[in-house]
């Protein structure tokens, strides 16, 4: 099944993208792996007319806003997030008015509609310097908020969070976190900032998936736990295989992100059309904007 997938990817003139928390026989077929906005930003600069994204409909839907002229498909056409189901362009226009209009900070992980609502997008890598570089003492920030917790620590800026979440990062709790290193007492802790603060506080390292990576490449210590998707832990292995990785807990598994199996993305890849995520442009040309904003902000 893997040669007929690498068949028609070079058939068809595409790509696939998988996100970090796939499992691992996606990943070992995708042309890319990674964060979902640098897979949307690097698939862009590629010559492929077809991005098969391997992750949830958010993902697809950011490729769709960064290449309009390709094709995007999502092997599970459900494969949703709950996080990103917490925020509704409603809602959002609702608070939007509350608040009088104050700049909106939208993590990559929504909707393309609330993107478009927004004023910037950020990513949990960037979330500080997206906040310090807008010129306001108040910001709304959606939909996560641990990840808007975690944003006002590092400010001076008044942050209003939104009552949305990952449920699986937020499940996590300090006994899972204490019971781990108890279990791997050499064992570094590495959290997600989608995490509760609770579970920050206890971090040797607050990182993105890409950042836990580095993180431990570069440290001197060879174990670590981690406190991130479940899934996580394959791309860290093979980045770092003299290493060890423990979960923090087994409750971070995100049933959505384990959807996609390798039949799905040979069926999307045979009849690409009845998996395609398109982004209608008056809502893309909106939600470009505020992802492009965040872009340039590291080009500045």
């Amino acid at each position: 099944m893997k040669d007929k997938i690498r068949d028609l990817v070079k058939k068809k003139n595409a790509v696939i993208l998988a996100h970090n928390y796939q499992p691992p026989e996606i990943q070992q077929i995708a042309d890319l792996c990674g964060d979902s906005l640098e897979l949307s930003i690097k698939a862009s600069k590629t010559s492929a007319k077809i991005i098969v994204f391997c992750g949830v409909k958010f993902m697809a839907e950011t490729a769709s806003i960064l290449s309009p002229e390709k094709q995007v498909i999502l092997p599970v056409k459900d494969a949703g997030c709950p996080m990103a189901d917490m925020v509704t362009p409603a809602a959002l226009e609702k608070r939007k008015a509350e608040l009088n209009g104050i700049p909106v900070v939208t993590y990559v992980n929504s909707s393309a509609s609330v993107k478009a609502l927004s004023d910037i997008c950020c990513t949990s890598a960037n979330v500080i310097d997206v906040i310090n570089s807008i010129d306001s003492d108040e910001i709304l920030m959606t939909p996560d908020k641990n990840l808007a917790g975690y944003a006002a620590s590092k400010t001076e800026k008044k942050i209003y969070p939104w009552e949305g979440c990952c449920p699986y990062h937020d499940k996590l709790s300090k006994k899972d976190v204490i019971k781990a290193k108890e279990k791997y007492p050499e064992a570094l802790f590495i959290a997600h900032p989608e995490c509760p603060p609770e579970i920050l506080e206890l971090a040797h390292a607050i990182e993105s998936t890409s950042g836990m990576i580095r993180f431990a490449r570069e440290s001197e210590n060879d174990s670590f736990i981690i406190g991130t998707e479940t899934g996580h832990l394959y791309p860290l292995s093979q980045a770092c295989p003299d290493k060890k990785f423990f979960p923090a807990s087994d409750k971070t598994f995100c049933q959505d992100m384990k959807k996609i199996t390798l039949d799905h993305v040979l069926k999307s890849l045979t009849n690409p059309k009845q998996f395609e995520v398109k982004v209608p442009e008056e809502i893309r040309k909106n939600a470009f904007a505020a992802v492009k904003r965040m872009i340039d902000l590291k080009h500045n």
